[in-house]
């Protein structure tokens, strides 16, 4: 006798529904959805004790007539399928024919529905995947599905639902996420007969993403749209962050998903403008060809798989990044006042100085006590047009406060600008710079440096001795775990080589030696920036501090470090007026 078996129906439902509902919130994730493809306008969205007790979803969708409806709660019935080539190119956030099923063999269901007025609609009631009752009755078009006792004949999945409160949460972030990406729906969430959320239609959807994230974000969002007209969407400023993911939402031709490689397409936009361990705001849409994505990689329907992943990878992160590169650009007065700080308040440091053909190493300052940074007035200095209100050439020096921020002061206020933060990012664009166009200035050393290492680091240095001379640093074997260094980047003149190659070859070795070369050198670029630049309490001559303002002048992104620290703040004269009490 076989010890294989086939499985009733009512067994293969609950595991399906044990796949696709995890929660409540699973439940009313698929209900919303189907609402969704029924092209509904208003959806309400009704729980009790946090879906434990009642799921109740109302559309003024499109509706089914009796056959359709007594169909739908088949596994494996769908009106979205009809052939192979259906099923690699969906257009419909459900497609499966699962859900019903799976819902109602867990519960105490009922469906009523109807696709015209002129007819009655139609009633379903199935408790635990039976269905009890079918039968006309009076109902306007749309659908209502009512989910009572969710699990109540599976006692150990019961067992497994937290509290009332982290539930109904669970519900909330799943309505809050979808509704951020249909502004031309409403949607209406209660919970035991109180109203939580009531999302109005809108043609704003600035209005609609506020209202999710929080009105204090009406003022930092920045609107995103490629090139190639594949990703649009809105992302927040760098000044706004969270300490997790939550406030991403990421949509695939209207599909809310949770990809991590698109995430990480996301924060890489933003390398240059977050420190680490924080995270953006941002609704982001992908308009991909059906056929160019496949949404049957889960049943929960959350995750896809793009035939092209690098190119919608590089289509985020790109469009991010160039969005914050003119974002970031300085902007220090309001532009109604530019033509009075013009004319009546700013003086041109850059005149009075004729520094417009001074450039300035600042890595090459010499280590005595003087700790005076060479100029080499012969360097020609490139110049871009900023109106004088937002360069920084333009702000009248005060001085330095602690010998570690730069003092500046213009009709608005008081920039102050960390002189490190600043300098690194000076560094780091000329390293890139110097990296693309293959001219890394490189200084030989008169007696080789000699640099032993443990063995997981050999491996790495080993690998990436080719990568490094890229870099400038000339770099051999030297028996063992030994290597020498022969020559540097002139960057990096006058400085301690065994700390920076140790530091990164330690960074590297500690993630694993990465697939993509750019990202390598970047790390490394990134690191030896910051070891080139000028540091805290380091003083500064008027001419030194005058001509590193020239300089960041000329980066295309001034406004933060390679860490993602803010190189300059603004203290406006209002907030100096209202601290001494000179305004109310």
């Amino acid at each position: 006798m076989s010890n294989i078996k086939i499985l009733p129906e009512i067994i293969s439902n609950k595991i399906a529904a044990g796949e696709v509902i995890e929660r409540p919130a699973s439940a009313v994730k698929e209900l919303v959805e189907n609402a969704l493809d029924a092209k509904s306008t208003k959806i309400l969205i009704e729980v009790e004790k946090g879906g434990r007790l009642l799921i109740r979803i109302s559309d003024n969708g499109t509706g089914m007539d009796r056959d359709d409806a007594i169909l739908c709660i088949e596994r494996f019935a769908t009106s979205k399928i009809r052939n192979d080539f259906d099923l690699f190119s969906i257009n419909t956030l459900g497609f499966r024919g699962e859900a019903l099923a799976s819902i109602s063999s867990v519960s105490k269901f009922t469906l009523v529905t109807n696709n015209d007025t002129s007819k009655p609609g139609t009633k379903i009631v199935i408790a635990g995947g039976i269905i009890k009752q079918v039968l006309d009755i009076g109902s306007p078009v749309g659908t209502m599905i009512t989910v009572e006792n969710l699990f109540y004949n599976i006692p150990a999945r019961r067992k497994f639902l937290k509290t009332v409160s982290t539930e109904l949460n669970h519900i909330k972030e799943t309505v809050s996420s979808i509704a951020a990406g249909w502004p031309n729906v409403n949607f209406k969430l209660q919970h035991n007969g109180k109203t939580l959320n009531n999302w109005a239609v809108t043609s704003d959807h600035v209005e609609r993403i506020t209202s999710i994230l929080g009105s204090s974000v009406t003022n930092e969002l920045i609107q995103i749209k490629s090139c190639d007209n594949l990703v649009s969407g809105w992302i927040s400023s760098p000044r706004v962050t969270r300490s997790t993911a939550r406030g991403i939402y990421i949509f695939v031709n209207g599909r809310l998903i949770h990809d991590r490689v698109m995430q990480h397409a996301l924060i890489e936009g933003y390398k240059e403008s977050l420190m680490k361990g924080q995270f953006p705001l941002a609704v982001l849409f992908l308009s991909v060809p059906f056929d160019q994505v496949d949404v049957n990689v889960h049943p929960k329907k959350n995750e896809v798989r793009f035939a092209n992943s690098l190119k919608a990878y590089e289509s985020i992160k790109q469009t991010v990044l160039k969005t914050l590169r003119i974002f970031n650009k300085p902007h220090f007065t309001n532009p109604q006042e530019s033509s009075y700080e013009k004319n009546n308040t700013i003086s041109s440091l850059s005149n009075k100085t004729n520094l417009k053909k001074t450039d300035v190493v600042f890595s090459e300052y010499v280590k005595s006590n003087t700790k005076k940074i060479p100029f080499n007035p012969d360097s020609t200095y490139r110049q871009k047009t900023f109106s004088n209100e937002d360069s920084f050439r333009d702000l009248r020096v005060i001085g330095q406060l602690h010998n570690t921020y730069i003092l500046c002061e213009n009709a608005e206020g008081l920039i102050l600008i960390d002189q490190h933060a600043a300098h690194e990012r000076i560094l780091l664009e000329r390293f890139k710079q110097s990296l693309k166009d293959s001219k890394i200035a490189v200084q030989k050393l008169l007696v080789p440096e000699t640099i032993e290492l443990g063995y997981k680091e050999v491996d790495v240095i080993t690998e990436l001795i080719p990568d490094f001379s890229k870099l400038g640093f000339d770099i051999e074997p030297f028996g063992g775990n030994t290597f020498i260094v022969k020559s540097t980047p002139l960057l990096l003149a006058d400085k301690e080589i065994k700390p920076i190659i140790f530091e990164m070859v330690e960074k590297i070795a500690e993630i694993g030696l990465p697939l993509n070369l750019s990202k390598t050198l970047d790390k490394c670029i990134a690191l030896m920036s910051c070891h080139g630049a000028i540091k805290a309490k380091q003083p500064l001559s008027e001419k030194q501090i005058q001509s590193l303002l020239c300089q960041l002048d000329e980066c295309d992104n001034p406004s933060n470090c390679s860490h993602g620290r803010p190189t300059w703040i603004k203290l406006s004269t209002k907030f100096f007026e209202k601290s001494f009490n000179r305004i109310i």
